[in-house]
């Protein structure tokens, strides 16, 4: 059965950002499941649908980070240290204004009802577009990209034997490789080409985990080490093309 591809929240709040939908639909995307998102903005918190009513309106620019320990961050330093921790960080332009939001996620419940309470930690930032321009490129460099890193990871997973040592991981990675991210979480009218990347980097983050799960049967040390290595890049390479196809810039 294919699988339900899933997107990070900031991802999802970029697309709808850019996309100028209304407050109500952005908000229904990006909480899904979760309880309602709260925005902490100058200490003072309020509803994520108040908080896109007070940018008012469709935002110049907005971007994505998704780093990881060990990453450059084109988030502005002030904000890097807490986009790294939560792995994600939306940076937006309205106007005169710009701006670092990023995701604070509490789990609770149990592994069978799982909750999720998020609040985005917003706070004025420099001017950040240079250097998300200089990390993330053009949406043609992460899908030439992408190709690369369907490859690698096949050849891990080949080299790891996964489906060999575990019965139920065949089933997993084909239902991750074909599945298909839910088209009410995302904007209509998006590009073509982004959807493309969007799916992919998706699909290649989902397997990637599916594969870092632990190392296997009777693999050595060194062997497991080298695999480890090529999914982390492979898994780089998904991050940035997933932030590229969620990042739009105007060209001033």
């Amino acid at each position: 059965m294919a699988a339900a591809l899933d997107l990070p929240r900031s991802v999802l709040l970029a697309l709808w950002l850019a996309a100028s939908a209304e407050p109500d639909a952005t908000v229904a995307a990006v909480q899904q499941d979760d309880e309602p998102h709260a925005v902490d903005a100058d200490g003072e918190p309020v509803t994520l649908r108040d908080w896109l009513t007070w940018l008012g309106g469709p935002v110049d620019d907005v971007a994505v980070v998704l780093p990881v320990p060990g990453d450059p961050v084109a988030a502005p330093p002030t904000v890097s240290h807490d986009a790294v921790l939560a792995g994600e960080c939306v940076l937006l332009r309205a106007g005169a204004r710009t701006v670092a939001a990023v995701p604070h996620v509490e789990q609770f419940g149990s592994v069978y009802e799982p909750g999720h309470a998020v609040t985005w930690r917003t706070a004025p930032v420099p001017d950040w577009r240079t250097a998300v321009w200089a990390q993330v490129g053009t949406l043609e460099d992460a899908e030439r990209d992408l190709r690369q890193g369907l490859l690698t990871a096949t050849e891990a997973l080949v080299s790891l034997g996964v489906e060999r040592w575990r019965p139920d991981a065949a089933d997993a990675i084909a239902g991750v490789r074909d599945g298909a991210l839910p088209e009410r979480r995302i904007p209509r009218g998006i590009e073509a080409q982004r959807l493309r990347v969007l799916s992919s980097a998706a699909r290649l983050r989902g397997i990637v985990a599916l594969a870092t799960q632990d190392d296997g049967g009777a693999v050595n040390t060194w062997q497991a080490d080298q695999r480890s290595t090529a999914l982390r890049e492979v898994d780089r390479v998904a991050r940035r093309a997933m932030a590229a196809a969620a990042t739009h810039l105007t060209r001033d």
